[in-house]
């Protein structure tokens, strides 16, 4: 089995797992957030665009229901052993054998949670799943359960995070040495991503975010690509990735020269990063970091160019996002705790003067406050 951590660490997340569901009074759990299946087992696939689902309960009880293209992929992968397939055939029912799976397990007549808030499982088959079940057990929405265990991170996830935040780093240092006058974006992507590979790192779970020009104002990612003008900004986006976990860093670079509005929104931006990150500590809310942004970028006068949310978790996410909760917005009572890493992200579009300006880069919670991840300067750099 190719397990990125050793039988004390999963044994821990069972047990975490074990109080959680007996806190909420829930019998079992059907998960179909990969996230939640990789944490709890190690099982790593993109198979969840199809139907599977992986279910646990108290009585250390573990069972995935999946494709048979992902039989060996769990088998390789994970620590689960009763690993069942539901077979790809005109009319399949994969929700109907899910209900055969748990009935030969007992667990007709209990109360389990489920995933409902998940990649992993579509309106159409959650449906299926309502359907198949009504009147067998009860289900409960139990969506945010395993979400919240995996924001607190192990000393061993923490050292896949600094090993991404490690990786982070190397792919600005390759972007700032393609970045110029004449530069194609797809050598600066491949040269960024290629550090991540030789590093040792894996594919994010969302695309890096890349835009010049205009386009230096979105914070999507977008087909396409341009050279850079000898007078031009560049937005980029990205995160090193290891064992899937995340190290996000955001950065604005100006080619040939910073306007004047580029260096009044830089000085807003970094000195609301700085005022974030002093605010990440624990027995703060993420509303509470989310206010110090908005406190500073109001001072500075850009409320109508900056976002209504600042920042979320990082951990190991799959597509089609590197996003996790908690986020940073208004009034968001998350509570943060020492373990949690934390991406802040400084994000100014002024689309009157067309001018982009980010900074951003992942802290880990403390005991007593925040530590910075990544070595790279907040300075703004002209190429």
């Amino acid at each position: 089995m190719a397990l990125h951590f050793d039988p004390a660490e999963f044994s821990a997340r069972r047990a975490r797992l074990d109080a959680a569901l007996d806190a909420a009074g829930l019998d079992g759990l059907l998960m179909f957030a990969q996230e939640s299946m990789y944490w709890l087992t190690g099982y790593d696939t993109f198979g969840f665009c199809f139907f599977q689902c992986l279910y646990v309960d108290t009585a250390g009880t573990t069972a995935l229901l999946t494709r048979s293209a992902d039989l060996r992929q769990a088998q390789h992968t994970s620590n689960i052993d009763d690993i069942r397939i539901w077979r790809d055939a005109a009319g399949a029912t994969p929700a109907g054998q899910l209900k055969d799976m748990l009935s030969s397990l007992g667990t007709a007549g209990k109360r389990l949670g489920i995933e409902y808030e998940s990649y992993g499982l579509t309106a159409a088959n959650g449906r299926a799943v309502d359907a198949a079940l009504d009147g067998f057990c009860t289900l409960e929405d139990a969506s945010g359960l395993v979400t919240r265990l995996r924001a607190v991170k192990s000393p061993a996830e923490l050292a896949y995070v600094r090993k991404a935040a490690e990786l982070g780093d190397r792919a600005y240092e390759a972007a700032l040495s393609q970045i110029g006058a004449g530069a194609d974006e797809g050598d600066i992507l491949a040269a960024m991503q290629g550090a991540i590979f030789a590093g040792g790192g894996d594919y994010p779970a969302n695309e890096f975010i890349i835009g010049s020009g205009r386009d230096a104002l979105l914070c999507r990612y977008k087909a396409g690509r341009r050279q850079l003008d000898p007078r031009d900004q560049i937005t980029l986006e990205w995160a090193g990735v290891y064992r899937h976990y995340h190290a996000a860093l955001m950065r604005t670079v100006c080619i040939g020269e910073a306007t004047p509005r580029h260096l009044e929104l830089h000085a807003a931006a970094a000195e609301a990063l700085h005022e974030v990150e002093a605010t990440i500590a624990p027995g703060r809310s993420a509303g509470d970091v989310y206010q110090a942004h908005a406190r500073v970028m109001d001072k500075h006068g850009v409320e109508d160019h900056r976002l209504a949310a600042c920042g979320y978790s990082l951990g190991a996410k799959f597509t089609p996002s590197w996003m996790d909760w908690p986020m940073f917005y208004d009034g968001n009572p998350w509570v943060l705790e020492p373990g949690m890493v934390m991406f802040a992200h400084m994000i100014i579009m002024d689309s009157t003067t067309g001018t982009a300006m980010c900074l951003g880069r992942t802290s880990l919670v403390t005991e007593t406050g925040s530590e910075v991840l990544s070595r790279a300067s907040l300075d703004l750099e002209v190429k």
